[in-house]
């Protein structure tokens, strides 16, 4: 069996870019939120072969990256050495303006309202960074984790613009270059202020680098670990995790060994790892796996990782099938106690009900679909 490896591509819409609907969905489709739409998987095989075809057309162009004249890296941050503990203090933040959300002050006598404002709509989720727009993602960030830090509570937020972050094929987007995007992500850092906050580093940006030139894969190694220094460096108690895939995906040494080498073991530029973004494999599988990856990783007794459980409560697919796939229901809840040790949070990265493309338009929110997984059996996941 092969199994699709989750990649998690804006096609057709970039988040806070989508345009109303004329398709006759209206009362089942939220207008999407300004900042929080994640966006859509496109498949891969397991393997290292170049990209499979996306369903819908590209709306932006980036290349892979290139050889470039190498940059004085970021100054090493000091940091007080921490041992590893399995939670991050505080709640974690659910923003204002989720689509879910707007789809529910807008649909209140809906049937399908009460399960999926109780379900989904009352849970904190990641909030997305997928369209390249240096001149505005600073204040986006700002207001994200401001809003946070007035409530006491921690954001998730995912910085998703690494240039040809679709490994060259259908679904292109992301910044013009990798200099391009150290310019980004210093803007991005910019805004994280002085809270705590949970930065989910680019998903797929290290789990699908078979198809890239070990020229191209070390330019973007080296932009990812620079890129976890400054962040660190502007947020005092921002927690940076790294793309480790999945557990039905890159065997753990070798996603370990592309991790190293992407700044993931130093905790000047990292906190752990991440996995199981936009997918549906078991916490279980996960937990077991993530740990195979950080003993294989090395680094300090400090580095944890954080799991994506918003849509994994039944497992993956048997026939590997990733596109809003039928029979899936809600995971754990979000939380920051997971009581594993090495584990650091479940977290809802994919918003729950966010089209993968097939049971709704790409990353929008889908009322049928997330109606189906909020009222779905789960078995233990």
């Amino acid at each position: 069996m092969v199994v699709a490896a989750s990649v998690v591509a804006a096609a057709g819409a970039l988040a806070g870019v989508f345009s109303a609907s004329g398709d006759g969905r209206a009362t089942d489709e939220a207008a999407p939120a300004p900042v929080s739409a994640s966006p859509r998987p496109v498949p891969l095989p397991a393997g290292p072969s170049p990209s499979a075809p996306a369903t819908t057309e590209a709306t932006s162009s980036s290349p892979s990256p290139s050889a470039r004249p190498s940059r004085s890296p970021s100054p090493p941050r000091t940091e007080t050495k921490r041992e590893h503990t399995d939670t991050v203090p505080g709640r974690l933040y659910r923003h204002p303006d989720s689509q879910v959300l707007e789809w529910s002050r807008s649909h209140s006598g809906d049937p399908r309202h009460a399960v999926i404002a109780s379900r989904i709509a009352t849970q904190p989720a990641a909030v997305w960074f997928a369209d390249y727009s240096p001149q505005t993602v600073t204040a986006r960030v700002a207001a994200v984790t401001s809003g946070a830090a007035a409530q006491g509570r921690v954001p998730v937020v995912v910085p998703y613009a690494i240039p040809g972050w679709d490994c060259g094929g259908h679904s292109q987007g992301g910044a013009p270059g990798l200099d391009a995007y150290d310019a980004w992500i210093d803007r991005f850092a910019a805004g994280l202020g002085s809270g705590e906050v949970i930065v989910v580093l680019e998903p797929d940006s290290i789990a699908q680098t078979g198809c890239l030139s070990a020229a191209e894969r070390a330019d973007r190694f080296a932009s990812l670990a620079r890129a976890g220094r400054v962040l660190k460096a502007a947020g005092p108690r921002a927690r940076v995790y790294y793309d480790a895939g999945h557990s039905g995906w890159n065997a753990p040494a070798r996603q370990a060994a592309w991790l190293r080498q992407a700044g993931a073991a130093s905790p000047e530029s990292s906190d752990g790892v991440f996995s199981n973004v936009s997918n549906f494999h078991t916490t279980a599988d996960e937990i077991a796996y993530d740990r195979r990856v950080l003993d294989a990783l090395g680094g300090p007794a400090s580095l944890g990782a954080v799991i994506d459980t918003s849509r994994n409560g039944n497992g993956a697919p048997p026939d590997g099938e990733w596109c809003d796939p039928s029979g899936r229901t809600l995971g754990r809840a979000p939380t920051l106690d997971t009581g594993a040790s090495r584990i650091d949070a479940y977290l809802w990265v994919k918003l729950p009900g966010e089209s993968d493309g097939c049971k709704g338009r790409p990353g929008t929110f889908t009322a049928s679909y997330a109606y189906d997984l909020a009222s779905s059996d789960a078995a233990s996941s």
